[in-house]
């Protein structure tokens, strides 16, 4: 199956306590693509940057197999830019900048070789731009992925619920989603955001893994205990675009499969942390991608007696 993605590709300049960069690549939509070709997955993004992003990277997403038809080069324009710094726990952070630039005017052209996607997932952008996607798809894909955030829940709540009701999956954050439910359990959270559209509702929880709800049923994955985290920016993105990748190269969208596919998601991030920015991921291979599912595997398998 295709995957198209549509969401930021942009710059960073991140500072942890590990160190700092100045600006390198970043975006929603540039993690899901690097995620995907890891996995081998077609997947196209459609996004906007200004002159000054750099051809190197647009090569690279191309040499990865990532489909860049879509992404519009407004050459008198400047790239989306992020700044921050991590706390100490690298929980929390602060943002230095943020320069919109390009992306505030962004409307979404969807190449025509990427209008047969099955699977879409939209990135964290503003809900009315996501529901202009869906309008401009010549037919609605099998599945709508969708991210979103605590911004747009305050700055456009009756656009955003428009948009997660055409929604297949939603992935948010636990501080997301008590503040779209109004429930501080996370269980009545996704009983309450099911309502609202989405069959299946991901809760991200950072260094503690994962929720996976749907029809009744909860499963819950850890995050993998590493050595060195050095950056988490991109880490949810990473696992979105995992996720996604894994339920299309297995073509099917049951909650089994989605079980397998946040564990997928989960071991993709955990490689995202390891350097800054998108480094670690542009290295990793499909073997390497291989033997860390099975270490959370072995994390998550165990035989009980009772």
């Amino acid at each position: 199956m295709k995957l198209l993605v549509v969401g930021s590709v942009a710059f960073d300049a991140i500072e942890t306590p590990f160190g700092k960069t100045d600006k390198i690549l970043g975006g929603a939509a540039t993690y899901i693509g690097i995620a995907a070709s890891i996995l081998n997955v077609k997947s196209g993004i459609v996004s906007v940057v200004g002159g000054d992003f750099h051809q190197s990277d647009l090569d690279m997403l191309s040499g990865r197999g990532v489909n860049i038809e879509g992404i519009e080069v407004v050459k008198d324009g400047k790239t989306f830019f992020w700044s921050g710094k991590y706390h100490n726990d690298l929980n929390s952070r602060d943002t230095l900048a943020t320069e919109v630039n390009v992306l505030e005017n962004f409307d979404p052209k969807i190449p025509e070789s990427m209008q047969d996607s099955e699977i879409l997932l939209l990135g964290n952008l503003h809900p009315g731009v996501q529901l202009s996607v869906l309008e401009k798809m010549n037919t609605r894909p099998k599945l709508v992925i969708l991210d979103t955030m605590n911004f747009w829940m305050d700055s456009a709540w009756d656009v955003l619920m428009e948009m997660i009701a055409k929604t297949d999956v939603i992935t948010i954050n636990d501080e997301e989603a008590r503040q779209l439910s109004g429930e501080y359990s996370l269980v009545k959270a996704a009983k309450k955001i099911h309502t609202m559209g989405p069959k299946f509702v991901i809760i991200k929880k950072g260094e503690h893994g994962a929720l996976l709800f749907h029809d009744g049923k909860i499963f819950a994955i850890p995050a993998l205990p590493l050595e060195e985290v050095f950056d988490p920016t991109g880490a949810g993105d990473t696992f979105a675009g995992g996720f996604a990748s894994y339920l299309a190269k297995k073509e099917d969208f049951s909650f089994e499969t989605m079980k397998s596919a946040i564990m997928v998601g989960s071991a993709m991030a955990s490689f995202t942390v390891e350097k800054f920015g998108t480094e670690k991921l542009q290295e990793v291979t499909e073997v390497e991608m291989m033997n860390r599912i099975q270490e959370f595997k072995e994390l998550t398998t165990f035989e009980v007696e009772v």
